[in-house]
């Protein structure tokens, strides 16, 4: 387990929390266009990644590679991070929040589970209760940014309905793996093609945002590597 502090907010309250995270599972292909999913398998294969036989795919990570510091380190240089929402199961509730599924993109091309373990997971360190925007889901919009030089890029840019609904990710991953998504558990909701492609970069930043309620989490990150 991984005890984490997030500060979770509702319309109507606010509190600071520290949570023992007892499952996490990272899942993957979720896009809910299928051309899309097709865009980020051929994405992946150019790097020698090879097609998942069923999309989507749920793996399972060590809780304690979640991490809302604000840097990681990593071994060697060829790691990157990307966008996803992520969902916190607690006291009966289901929380949102934002993450980056950092991943070792040279271990990926021969084993995918292995590459998910080996990079701390990044997490901003804030939730919103997901009853007060479930009815506008639609409007909300993830982005990330490379940041090399003091440069900052726009890498990922989309609404979160470019990736397949909470509730139909919890459902499928309870129908897969049987078992449920119970409380203290998060899961990494999925991401989008990169613009550009996949790149590397010394810092990473992530956010959600939600323009009906106008509040957005955010979170950055620097990667510092472990030379071999």
């Amino acid at each position: 387990m991984n005890k984490l502090k997030f500060n979770f907010l509702s319309v109507d309250n606010e509190i600071e929390k520290e949570v023992e995270v007892s499952k996490a599972i990272v899942a993957g292909w979720t896009s809910s266009d299928r051309d899309a999913v097709e865009k980020h398998i051929r994405e992946l294969e150019e790097l020698g990644v090879k097609r998942p036989e069923r999309t989507p795919c749920y793996y399972p990570v060590s809780s304690s590679r979640l991490s809302t510091d604000t840097s990681i380190e990593v071994i060697g240089s060829d790691s990157s991070g990307e966008v996803e929402f992520i969902m916190l199961r607690h006291d009966g509730e289901l929380w949102l929040g934002a993450g980056s599924d950092h991943t070792d993109r040279k271990v990926e091309v021969y084993d995918v589970i292995v590459s998910k373990q080996l990079c701390d997971k990044p997490v901003a360190p804030a939730m919103w209760r997901f009853a007060d925007l479930e009815a506008h889901w639609d409007r909300l919009v993830m982005k990330s940014y490379i940041i090399k030089g003091g440069d900052r890029t726009l890498y990922q840019e989309g609404p979160v309905t470019g990736v397949l609904h909470p509730y139909e990710l919890i459902e499928q991953y309870e129908e897969v793996a049987s078992r449920s998504f119970s409380d203290n558990s998060l899961m990494y909701g999925g991401t989008f093609p990169a613009i550009g492609g996949i790149q590397m970069s010394p810092c990473f930043e992530y956010e959600i945002s939600d323009p009906v309620l106008e509040r957005k989490i955010g979170h950055k990150y620097d990667i510092e590597i472990i030379d071999i």
